[in-house]
């Protein structure tokens, strides 16, 4: 019946403007302060003429709830995706409705909620509805296996070898302490990021590294590209696992992954750096033109 309902939810997208995730992050907005209510209200028109109210829509996996067998059931799917992540989309829905979040695409809500980590109240949901979203997707049936190509040549550089990478991911996944997240992330960014607080301070930067993440919190706050994720709340594993949370991962690394997806991911994720190196040069340029004229006119 939920894998019918899921096909329901994916033809019937269009009646809306549902906000879906990015991949990656266009941009980071500077604090908020005081986020002032508003009464606006977004709408589209469908083709027949009637306005509807937009809203964020549950998005369905890129897959029946029954194709991540016998990996991940069927029952698994229906909790998880039906009832936990539908619950993040109706909460998130009536928490935004006539504020300025209401306004905002769905990574814009989460970076200015996260507000440097003194968390305002929308952000959990709107964070966990990205974060089911990012770990639908970095699965599919046949899953799992080897990288290949820049993906796998990035990896081996960064890690040592593709082995060092699944064990160092694995820990990450395997420790943290309850509820929370395990990342496989793209880090080409500045230390000082508006409204985003660097967990691993570094010089380093345009390199591959594995994070996790307590309870609703993904890298997207860090201004890190997230590139996979594996989901280590109790609830993603323990109709199939129980309390096996190793044998999850185990499973998940080796069965499930979509090295596709990940791929396609790290694409992105280094065309935007690239377009953010060129932003700065640009505006490094314009300062210095700009000096020098100030300079000349002290001069005259």
């Amino acid at each position: 019946m939920v894998v019918a309902v899921a096909a329901a939810a994916a033809s019937s997208t269009w009646l809306t403007c549902a906000l879906l995730p990015r991949q990656g992050l266009h941009g980071i907005q500077e604090p908020t302060p005081g986020l002032q209510w508003t009464n606006k209200k977004r709408c589209c028109t469908r083709k027949a003429g009637l306005t509807i109210t937009a809203k964020l829509e549950l998005k369905p996996p890129p897959y029946p709830l029954n194709a991540l067998e016998p990996h991940m059931s069927q029952e698994t799917l229906e909790y998880h995706w039906g009832k936990h992540h539908r619950g993040y989309v109706d909460n998130l829905n009536k928490q935004i409705i006539g504020t300025e979040l209401d306004e905002m695409p769905l990574e814009d809500i989460i970076i200015t909620t996260y507000n440097k980590g003194d968390i305002l109240p929308p952000f959990n949901n709107a964070a966990q509805i990205w974060n089911h979203d990012f770990f639908w997707e970095s699965m599919k049936p046949g899953g799992g296996g080897k990288p290949f190509g820049e993906l796998l040549q990035l990896i081996e550089r960064d890690f040592g070898s593709f082995e060092k990478f699944v064990e160092e991911f694995r820990s990450a996944a395997s420790t943290q302490f309850g509820s929370g997240w395990a990342w496989l992330a793209y880090k080409a960014n500045r230390l000082d990021v508006g409204n985003a607080e660097n967990p691993r301070p570094s010089d380093e930067d345009k390199k591959l590294v594995v994070v996790k993440s307590p309870n609703a919190v993904n890298p997207l706050v860090w201004d890190y590209s997230p590139l996979l994720t594996i989901d280590v709340w109790e609830h993603a594993y323990y109709l199939d696992f129980q309390i096996r949370r190793p044998d999850y991962i185990s499973i998940f690394m080796e069965k499930l992954v979509s090295w596709e997806a990940v791929s396609s991911r790290l694409e992105i994720a280094k065309a935007q750096a690239t377009e953010r190196e060129e932003e700065e040069k640009r505006k490094q340029g314009e300062k210095e033109v700009g000096n020098s004229d100030n300079e000349a006119v002290k001069m005259s």
